[in-house]
Formats: structure tokens, sequence, C-alpha cells
């Protein structure tokens, strides 16, 4: 525990420059990335067809996903559906089939008549209704980076608030472009991955700005870097107990959550390690090429009244 109450000097703004040339290439690297290579979007978007079946006992969802690989349904997602004996199956768009077609497909590659399977139903999702969830999705991560830019605007100063909301943006794009490169699916867990994500790294490049603001205003003599280096080093170990129990979490989930969440872990995973520099080099960094001085956080003087007649 003494180790933790001990403030390292780590010189981490002598790297700033390289850190923000880094970020500033992957980032356009990312963009070039996804919209030439795209996101391998899961059903939730591209429409496809929802199977619920109920087993008579309780059922491994890794049994059902090796039936209907053998079936031909290798993108199928299983999850369960309220209890461990009813099961929700997505699949992929079914080209000319009907809800007949698709379903006695489906019970034959689960063997349905020796597991005396149930079917409860079958319902067709459309490509507009991916639409829509994509419209909605890109406005809800929209409207999240304007709230949070309004508030670190407000709160502290529109340098730091820029600083804030690119660091914010590089962290998802990131993100994004590790799903791209592994074409891992992107479906509607991994969106509110993203959306977890900027929660989770706009927190961790807060605690650096308060300890900034304060460190300011009490280091009089001290100039904006080494304030900066000071700030940084008193919540570095705090950041790295922080990510690292995350890390952890995240990757049980990843390794004993199943299919249904693997989007979901991955995306945090990758985020939670790129927020680690991000809200160092990318965030605080913006900021002090912006030109954040100790004058920016004190509050304005009183101007003299003139009693003179």
């Amino acid at each position: 525990m003494k180790f933790f109450a001990r403030v390292p000097n780590i010189d981490f703004m002598a790297q700033r420059k390289v850190g923000l040339i880094v970020s500033s290439v992957l980032t356009i690297a990312t963009i070039l990335l996804l919209v030439f290579r795209g996101l391998n979007f899961g059903i939730d978007f591209t429409g496809g067809v929802l199977v619920e079946v109920a087993y008579p006992q309780a059922v491994e969802l890794d049994d059902v996903r090796t039936h209907l690989e053998k079936g031909g349904y290798e993108r199928a997602i299983v999850q369960y559906f309220g209890t461990t004996q009813d099961v929700l199956i997505r699949l992929p768009p079914a080209a000319n089939a009907n809800s007949a077609e698709v379903s006695s497909r489906i019970l034959e590659a689960l063997d349905a008549r020796n597991e005396n399977i149930e079917l409860r139903r079958i319902d067709f999702v459309g490509p507009q209704v991916g639409e829509e969830l994509t419209e909605k999705g890109a406005l809800a991560l929209l409207v999240a980076f304007i709230g949070i830019a309004v508030y670190i605007m407000l709160r502290f100063e529109w340098k730091f608030s820029v600083g804030a909301v690119s660091a914010l943006i590089h962290d998802a794009l990131m993100a994004l472009g590790f799903l791209s490169i592994f074409w891992v699916e992107f479906d509607l867990t991994t969106l509110a991955a993203i959306l977890a994500l900027i929660g989770y790294s706009n927190n961790e490049t807060i605690v650096i700005y308060d300890r900034v603001r304060e460190n300011l205003i009490s280091q009089r003599r001290s100039d904006i870097f080494e304030v900066v280096n000071l700030s940084i080093n008193q919540t570095v170990l705090r950041s790295v107990i922080t990510h690292l129990t995350t890390l952890l979490v995240l990757t049980a989930l990843l390794l004993m959550g199943g299919a249904s969440v693997h989007s979901f872990s991955v995306a945090l995973i990758v985020g939670v390690i790129v927020a680690t520099y991000s809200s160092i080099y990318v965030s605080t960094g913006l900021a002090i090429v912006l030109g954040i001085s100790r004058e920016d956080l004190l509050p304005p003087k009183e101007e003299a009244i003139d009693e003179s007649p």
C-alpha cells in the first residue's frame, strides 16, 4: 500500500508531440478503414429472422450453437430468453424463404423431434428496422458528445472541452477500427459498449482535469508543463488500479460470457486500453496546444469602483 501512496515523477509531457502525432495518424487511418472496409453489422442493423424455441429442460447455449452450425447456420446468435429453457435465435436475412420453411429448417437442425423442442414464435425483421437503429445509434453518440462538451466547458474551460471531446472521439474510433480489422460483429450490445466507453474515458479525463485545475491555482511558480506532469503523476497510480480491475472483469466476461457478449467485451477492452493514454496525450495534450493557462481558470477580477468626485 505504501507503493501506491507514493507519487511518481515521470515526464509525460516530454512525449506529448509524439503522442499527438501517433494519435492523429491512427485516427486518420481508422476513418479510412471504416469508410472503405466498414463494420461487420449484425442482425440488429441488417435485419434477419428471430426464432424463439422452448426446451423441456435447461439447455447449454453452446450445444444449441453446435447444432445450428451443423445445420448450416454459422452466423446464428443464440441467447437465453427469460429462463435457461427458453432460447432466442437470431439469423441473417433468409432470401426467398417464408416462415414455414425457416422454422422447419431450424427445428430440423436442432433435432426438435427427438429433443421435444417447441417452436414458440418466428419473426422477420426487415432492413428498414436496421436503418432506423443505425440512425438512432449515431444520434445517441452525437448527443453524448455534445452533452459532454457542454458540461466540461461549463465546469472547466472551452480548451479543456475541445481536448476531452477529441479524446472521446479518438477512443471510440480506435475501438471501431479494431472491430473492423478483426471483423467482429457490431450489434446493439457493441453500440452499448461504445457508449459505456465514452463515459469511462470521460471520467478518466475529468479526474486529470480536476487535478490540473487545482495545481494551476496552487502551484503559481510552476509552468504549465510542470503542473500537468505533476497532475498526471498524482493520478496515474489510481488510473492503473482502475484500468487493471476493469480489464480483469472484462476479460472474465470475454472468456466466460459467451457469444452474446463477445463483441461487447472486445470493444470495451480495446477502449479501456486506448483510454489509458488518450486521457494523457490527447485530451491534456490538446489543451496545452490550445494554450491553456492559469488565467483561464482564475475567477475574473472585480473592477474597482471609482468613487472620486
